[in-house]
């Protein structure tokens, strides 16, 4: 996954012929991914309760907040089409790409790794997290790019379908210990039970019993860069503006219809990264991307407003590693006294310049990731400008 910004592919004013368009770089998408960065930042750094969008559904069901991630993954797979399209023209070939793909991925999750081990490093073999966010990514892309590169788009279409189904089989057919077939409880589904079985003492310390970025759901995320390839692909081949708009529209909607026919069954879950969460998230993914690219690239309209995140999108990786490594030191490390207590400098500034201001702490909640946000904007504008990519 290159975190450099898009590579440049046509866009089609509606009113305009196909052979009459100049090539114009697709913005949308690094919007899209900036906005992604953002709605990260701001929901990992909250310094308490805010408002519901914000915060992750218990369990099923869906907020904003737990669109983010597949968003993201979705983005990953459109990304991967434009990309290796645009480095087959310079004559880079399958094994190499693969190569580099790898060597991306064992990258990511490398950083991945290291956020994970930070600050604490006594004993961290025995119990750090083993998954995580950009562990996810790093397994999902490693998995995704050799599929891609080496399978038919029809073949690609079969295994995308297959990871969905054949995971809602096993999560509904084979029995857990304790629990028996078909529970999807969190913690009596077999992802859980998987994850307990080979990876104990190395999950998400908040529940410690089952990891949201975990091994069996991960087919699940699969499905989801899957999917985001395919739209790729549309935006190569499909020259015509308002063709592509149509199609992402009714594709979007057909995708989400279909989650919530599949829902009762295998109800829309990010914690098991479920099958109907897979498709709706798509869905609703592509409509998202089909207003940016109307009002981005097509109108030119929203160009200024959306540079915040075209600065975020451009350098997500970057962004999302010292957004994270930063707010570790704040929260965790630094320490202050505040009204005769030890307190982290995040708690003494939330405290002390955001509390006084709002009655509602989830306004003042609030607040404060705002604030986090526009300092890591600022920072990416300042790398934007000084064409600093971090390319992994």
């Amino acid at each position: 996954m290159s975190t450099a910004v898009t590579p440049e592919i046509p866009v089609v004013p509606a009113a305009t012929a196909v052979t009459s368009a100049p090539p114009q770089r697709l913005q949308s998408l690094d919007i899209f991914r900036g906005m992604t960065i953002a709605g990260m930042i701001i929901v990992n750094q909250l310094p308490a309760t805010s408002y519901a969008p914000l915060e992750h559904a218990e369990w099923n069901g869906w907020t904003h907040t737990d669109l983010i991630f597949p968003f993201f993954l979705f983005i990953v797979g459109v990304s991967m089409a434009l990309s290796f399209a645009a480095r087959r023209t310079r004559g880079d070939g399958n094994r190499k790409l693969v190569l580099q793909s790898t060597r991306r991925a064992l990258t990511i999750y490398a950083i991945g790794f290291f956020l994970a081990a930070f600050p604490f490093y006594e004993g961290i073999l025995s119990r750090i997290r083993i998954m995580g966010v950009l562990q996810r990514i790093a397994l999902v892309y490693l998995l995704a790019a050799p599929i891609y590169l080496f399978v038919s788009k029809r073949a690609r279409a079969f295994i995308t379908l297959a990871l969905l189904v054949v995971y809602d089989l096993l999560m509904h057919f084979v029995p857990v210990p304790g629990f028996g077939a078909g529970n999807l409880s969190p913690d009596g589904n077999l992802a859980a039970y998987i994850d307990r079985a080979l990876m104990p003492g190395h999950l998400w310390s908040v529940s410690k019993t089952w990891d949201p970025e975990g091994l069996l759901s991960t087919m699940g995320a699969l499905a989801t860069c899957l999917l985001g390839t395919f739209i790729g692909e549309l935006f190569l081949e499909e020259l015509d503006a308002q063709k592509r708009l149509r199609k992402l529209f009714l594709g979007g909607a057909v995708y989400m219809a279909l989650a919530y026919l599949w829902n009762p069954w295998f109800p829309i879950n990010k914690g098991i990264w479920t099958s109907s969460y897979v498709l709706f998230t798509a869905g609703y993914a592509m409509w998202a991307l089909a207003v940016l690219h109307y009002f981005i690239d097509i109108r030119s309209w929203m160009q200024t407003v959306s540079k915040p995140f075209l600065w975020l999108g451009a350098n997500p990786i970057l962004a999302f590693t010292l957004s994270t490594f930063v707010a570790k030191y704040i929260f965790i490390l630094l320490k202050t006294t505040y009204n005769q207590r030890s307190v982290s400098w995040a708690g003494y500034a939330y405290n002390s310049w955001f509390r006084p201001w709002f009655d509602d702490t989830r306004n003042a909640s609030l607040a404060f990731g705002l604030a986090y946000l526009l300092f890591w904007v600022l920072v990416m504008g300042w790398f934007y400008r000084k064409k600093i990519f971090l390319r992994v």
